[in-house]
C-alpha cells in the first residue's frame, strides 16, 4: 500500500530510519535495562533471579531483533551507511550524552561500588548488585560483586553485539569465525572458567589473560595462591610464565598480534562489537600517531618497573623463603632479556631501521638503567628497586592505568575517540605484541594498488587511526606495530585490494629468502600510483 505524505515541507519531515520492528525490539532492550536501573534504590530484590532473567532476556532479545531487521532482510555487503550524519556516531549530542553516561558508570564501578548495592563485610548486598546474586550463587557459589556484574553485563554486550556485527559483515568470513571466537574466549575462559573455578575452591584466573595486561600476576597474594593451591595452581602459574614468554611469541610470529588483540582478548573483544558503530571516529592524523607511539610505550616501561620492583620485594620477603627463585635469578632474567633487546638496539640498528637514534638511545639507557638500579639494590641488600618501595608503585599503576586508563577512559570515550582508545595508547601487551609484529612477524597486510580507487573506505574505519589508503596507493605493504589485525579495511573494499597475510618478514632476513624481501602481490602491477605522482615501472 501506497504511503500519503501531506506535508508540503521540500525535506523529508519523517526520518524513515526505523521501522515498526526496530522501534519495538528497541523499546524491549529499553525496558530491559530500565528493569535494572529500577532495582538500585532497591534493598530487597522480589524474586530476584526471575527479574534479571527478564531483563537480561529482554536487553538479548531487543538487541538481537533490532539487529536481524536492520541487516538480515538487505543483500550482504558494505554497511555503514549513515555513520557520519548519526547524532550517536558523529560526535553529536548522542554521543557526548552516551560518553557521560558510560564514563560515569565506569567512575561509580571502580570508586564507589556502594552506590551499586555492595555490602560491607558481613553484610548482605543490595540494588542491583543482589539482584545478580542468584546468578553468582549458581556460578561460583558466593555472592555477587561488583565486578560480577560487570563481567556479566560485559559479557551480554559482547554475545549480543556479537551477533550483530556478524549479521553486518556476513558476506566476509573473516569477520564471522573471528567473531564468533571472540564471543566463545569471552564466554567460556573470561566468565564461567573462573566462576566455576571458584567454585571448585581454587585461585579465580582467567586463563587467557597474561602479564602485563594482567598486572596483577606477579603480585605476591597472587602468587602465593598459585602456589598455596597446589598441582593445579602451579600448573596455572607456570601456564601464566608460558603465555608470556613462550605461547604467545611463537603465536604473534606467525600471526602478528591478531590472535591475541582481535581473536581472544575481551577489550578487543567489546571493542570490535559494542564499540563497532564508533571505529571510523579514530585520530588518523601524524600527531596522533607520534602520540600514540609515546605514551603507549611509556605505560609498558611503567609496567616492567613496576613488575619488577614487585617481584623483587617480594622475593626478599618471609612469605617467599624456600622458593625455587630468588634475588639472584631475577637479576640474571633481567640482565639476560633486557640485556638481548638492548644488544639488538645497540649492534643490529637495521633490525629497528624506524626508530630515529634519539628513540634509540633513549631505549638503551631505560634498559641499562633498570639493570643498574636492581644490580644496585641486589649488591647494596636493598629491599626496593629504584629507591620507590614497590606496592605504592603498584598501587599507582592500578589506579592510573588500569582503572581510569584502561576503563573510565578507554570504554567511556567510545562516542569520542573511537572504540580503541585503550588498545591503542595505553594497553602495555598490545606495545609487547606490537613490537614483535613490527619487527619478528610474518603478518602484514598486502596491497594491490593498481586496483586502488582512492575511495578512503580503509582509512576511515580503522579503529586503530592507521592510514590504509596511503599504503594502499603505493602498493605497498602494511606491517605496522599497533595494527590488531582485525581485517575490516579489507571487508570494507570494495575491489579487494587489501589482504591478511601470514607470508617471510621484509624485516627478517632469516624468515624469507636470502636478501629478506616480501613475496606476494605487493606492486604487481607497472604502474603505481601514490601521493607523489604515478610511476611506471
Amino acid at each position: 500500500m501506497s504511503h500519503s505524505d501531506h506535508s508540503l515541507s521540500i525535506a523529508a519531515p519523517h526520518s524513515g530510519t526505523l521501522d515498526g520492528p526496530q522501534k519495538a525490539t528497541l523499546a524491549l532492550a529499553a525496558l530491559g535495562v530500565l528493569a535494572l536501573l529500577v532495582s538500585l534504590p532497591m534493598d530487597t530484590i522480589p524474586h530476584a533471579g526471575l527479574w534479571l532473567t527478564g531483563a537480561l532476556l529482554a536487553i538479548v532479545v531487543g538487541v538481537l531483533g533490532y539487529a536481524w531487521r536492520s541487516y538480515a532482510h538487505h543483500p550482504a555487503g558494505i554497511k555503514n551507511n549513515g555513520v557520519w550524519h548519526s547524532s550517536l556516531t558523529s560526535r553529536g549530542a548522542m554521543a557526548w550524552v552516551v560518553g557521560v553516561l558510560l564514563t560515569g558508570f565506569y567512575v561509580v564501578l571502580y570508586f564507589y561500588p556502594q552506590y551499586l548495592g555492595l555490602a560491607g563485610e558481613g553484610k548482605a548486598n543490595t540494588g542491583i548488585i543482589a539482584l545478580f546474586n542468584p546468578l553468582s550463587r549458581l556460578l561460583s557459589g558466593n555472592p555477587a560483586s561488583q565486578w560480577f556484574v560487570y563481567g556479566t553485563l560485559y559479557t551480554v554486550a559482547i554475545l549480543s553485539m556479537g551477533t550483530k556485527f556478524i549479521l553486518k559483515y556476513r558476506h566476509n568470513k573473516y569477520e564471522v569465525v573471528r567473531t564468533l571466537s571472540v564471543m566463545f574466549f569471552q564466554l567460556g575462559f573470561a566468565f564461567l572458567i573462573p566462576e566455576l573455578l571458584a567454585r571448585l575452591s581454587l585461585p579465580y584466573n582467567d586463563f587467557k589473560n597474561m602479564w602485563p595486561l594482567n598486572y596483577s600476576f606477579f603480585d605476591d597474594w597472587n602468587v602465593k595462591g598459585l602456589i598455596d593451591a597446589g598441582g593445579f595452581g602451579l600448573f596455572m602459574l607456570l601456564f601464566g610464565v608460558a603465555m608470556i614468554f613462550l605461547i604467545s611469541p611463537i603465536l604473534t610470529y606467525f600471526y602478528g598480534k591478531r590472535w591475541y588483540c582481535s581473536w581472544v582478548c575481551g577489550c578487543g573483544g567489546l571493542a570490535e562489537t559494542a564499540g563497532d558503530p564508533f571505529r571510523q571516529l579514530s585520530d588518523k592524523s601524524e600527531k596522533a600517531w607520534k602520540v600514540e607511539r609515546w605514551v603507549i610505550h611509556s605505560v609498558l616501561v611503567f609496567a616492567v618497573v613496576m613488575t619488577a620492583a614487585l617481584i623483587y620485594s617480594y622475593l626478599g620477603g618471609d612469605s617467599a623463603k624456600g622458593f625455587w627463585l630468588t634475588r639472584g635469578m631475577l637479576l640474571g632474567i633481567i640482565v639476560l632479556v633486557l640485556g638481548g633487546v638492548g644488544a639488538v638496539l645497540l649492534i643490529r640498528p637495521g633490525m629497528v631501521k624506524e626508530l630515529n637514534n634519539k628513540v634509540r638511545y633513549g631505549a638503551i639507557v631505560i634498559l641499562a638503567a633498570v639493570i643498574g638500579f636492581t644490580a644496585y639494590a641486589y649488591i647494596t641488600g636493598g629491599s626496593d628497586i629504584f629507591f620507590v618501595e614497590s606496592y605504592p608503585l603498584r598501587k599507582t599503576y592500578g589506579f592510573a592505568i588500569g582503572a581510569i586508563f584502561s576503563g573510565v577512559v578507554g570504554v567511556g570515550f567510545y562516542p569520542l575517540m573511537g572504540s580503541r582508545v585503550w588498545c591503542r595508547f595505553g594497553c602495555p601487551m598490545a606495545a609487547v605484541l606490537g613490537m614483535q609484529q613490527r619487527f619478528f612477524s610474518r603478518f602484514r597486510i598486502t596491497t594491490n594498488g593498481g586496483q586502488c580507487i582512492s575511495c578512503g573506505n580503509c582509512s576511515t574505519y580503522c579503529e586503530m587511526g592507521i592510514d590504509v589508503r596511503s599504503y594502499a596507493q603505493r602498493g605497498e605493504n602494511i606491517v605496522r606495530s599497533s595494527c590488531v589485525g582485525c581485517g575490516i579495511c579489507a571487508a570494507v573494499c570494495p575491489r579487494g585490494v587489501l589482504k591478511l597475510e601470514n607470508g617471510p618478514s621484509p624485516l627478517n632476513p632469516l624468515s624469507g629468502s636470502a636478501r629478506g624481501l616480501v613475496s606476494g602481490r605487493v606492486s604487481s602491477d607497472p604502474i603505481a600510483i601514490g601521493k607523489t605522482g604515478a610511476t611506471l615501472r
